[in-house]
């Protein structure tokens, strides 16, 4: 299992230890995308889905996936995040909504699943609370952005990737 960090010498699996790392300031950005029908996105945009503020309850569902991502992911490390946003648009010429977070902590360990799983739970919660009208919704290109803090360095996506 060489190159896996979450495996030991053995090849069992464990957590990492990360007690000797230095705690530095952490950033992860992630992405991706819910396309749904045309009348389905614009319930959304009107606010005239029957369950109210879509985008809103999507916005704090991801923001509390984040806290919880540990809780989730089995070897993930509990963290004390400093920040997280998400931004969700409305992209009416291709009927779909894009979601991006932005998750933030001072730490020994990255971000990256936190913004990762923030995203995904987001785009979950649009189609749960839509999906008695479109139950077709595709959720896509749920990525990784960018990332920086730790002994890794930064990260970030290639242009066109």
């Amino acid at each position: 299992m060489s190159g896996f960090s979450h495996f030991d010498e053995s090849g069992r699996a464990h957590m990492v230890d990360v007690g000797a790392k230095d705690s530095t300031p952490r950033v992860a950005i992630a992405e991706g995308w819910i396309h749904m029908q045309a009348e389905t996105l614009r319930k959304v945009e009107t606010g005239g889905h029957q369950k109210g503020d879509v985008l809103g309850v999507a916005r704090v569902a991801g923001i509390m996936a984040a806290k919880r991502t540990a809780d989730l992911i089995p070897l993930c490390h509990p963290l004390a995040l400093t920040h997280v946003s998400l931004d969700l648009t409305i992209e009416r010429e291709n009927d779909r909504i894009h979601c991006q977070t932005r998750v933030e902590t001072r730490g020994r360990t990255g971000v990256e699943m936190e913004a990762l799983c923030a995203t995904q739970v987001a785009l979950l919660t649009i189609y749960d609370m839509c999906k008695a009208v479109d139950r077709g919704m595709i959720i896509d290109r749920v990525r990784l952005l960018e990332k920086s803090g730790g002994k890794s360095g930064a990260w970030k996506r290639p242009p066109g990737d």
